[in-house]
């Protein structure tokens, strides 16, 4: 088992920024990837950004420019949101895969970006 635990969420205007940390219960060496998702409600859930086990990234268009997803060498993951919009505001889920293809995911942080 992986517990997951999301962080750095809240309310913030339109232009500013908001940095979201995932704290996992193992090392990140555990992990074949990292991930950070979102929902808006009314929406599936979207990928935002992801990141490998060899530290390549992925970034989806629509935040392209604007998030950052990092990780450090143990146990956190990062996502840097810059120039928030209102259409960012969603629960941010952070997201690890296990090299035996086992996914898990924290419970989510609320992210409120006003107009």
């Amino acid at each position: 088992q992986v517990q997951l635990v999301e962080s750095g969420g809240g309310v913030v205007q339109a232009g500013g920024s908001l940095r979201l940390s995932c704290a996992a219960s193992r090392t990140i060496g555990s992990f074949s990837a990292m991930g950070w998702y979102r929902q808006a409600p009314g929406k599936q859930r979207e990928l935002v950004a992801t990141i490998t086990s060899g530290a390549s990234t992925n970034v989806a268009d629509s935040v392209k420019g604007r998030f950052t997803i990092s990780r450090d060498n143990f146990k956190k993951m990062y996502l840097q949101m810059n120039s928030l919009k209102p259409e960012d505001t969603a629960v941010y889920y952070c997201n690890v895969r296990a090299f035996s293809g086992m996914d898990y995911w924290g419970k989510g942080t609320l992210v409120t970006v006003s107009s």
